[in-house]
């Protein structure tokens, strides 16, 4: 997938998102996560074959969104290096579709979700139901939902809403807890659940 980055960023501008390393966030629990299981999988953007020669430690993630029809599978880390053009198409495929509006998200939230993926053993991808959220869209989101914080991490690019049907809520969210990484929120009655890489904490049910 060679995706073409359109969407407006949130500070204004439509210039090529910067890579965002992260690169001293090595939470034990993610680590074993990582090193679990192994992860195999063809690179969907056409610069990754030189990366994965000799590579044997490499970061994947597979999520598919209802709202835009859009599917990812991507090899965003090898060996120990985020890979720009993966992350660039991760934050595009994250973006807060409603006003088209895409933003950096934080390497260390995609890495709790592929590890609490890899942990749950399943080839089904994530159906994503909210990324980054724009101001506007987190502020008309809050209008119609109790459950929706007010300075949500979701409008910093650090927190996603994801569901698996091969998973249950409590499946998921013992996965993304084990990763002792972030904040992991159950909601059952609306099927999915929230993972961050805020403060570690747990809530819902």
């Amino acid at each position: 997938m060679n995706t073409q980055v359109k969407a407006g960023f949130s500070d204004g501008t439509k210039q090529s998102m910067t890579d965002i390393t992260n690169a001293g966030f090595t939470r034990r629990g993610i680590l074993a996560a990582f090193a679990a299981t192994a992860v195999t999988a063809a690179p969907t953007y056409s610069k990754a074959a030189g990366f994965l020669r000799g590579s044997g430690d490499i970061r994947r993630i597979h999520m598919y969104s209802g709202r835009t029809g859009e599917t990812i599978d991507m090899i965003y880390w090898i060996d120990g290096k985020y890979i720009k053009d993966g992350m660039r198409e991760v934050n595009y495929f994250m973006r807060d579709w409603r006003q088209d509006s895409a933003t950096n998200m934080d390497t260390r939230t995609i890495d709790i979700m592929a590890a609490a993926h890899n942990t749950l053993n399943t080839s089904e991808p994530y159906l994503l139901l909210s990324g980054y959220r724009t101001a506007k869209t987190n502020a008309m989101l809050r209008a119609r939902s109790g459950g929706v914080a007010k300075k949500s991490l979701h409008m910093k690019g650090q927190a996603a809403d994801l569901r698996l049907k091969s998973r249950s809520v409590s499946q998921i969210a013992q996965a993304a807890a084990a990763c002792r990484a972030g904040g992991v929120g159950r909601y059952s009655s609306s099927n999915f659940v929230h993972m961050d890489c805020g403060q570690v904490r747990t809530w819902g049910r």
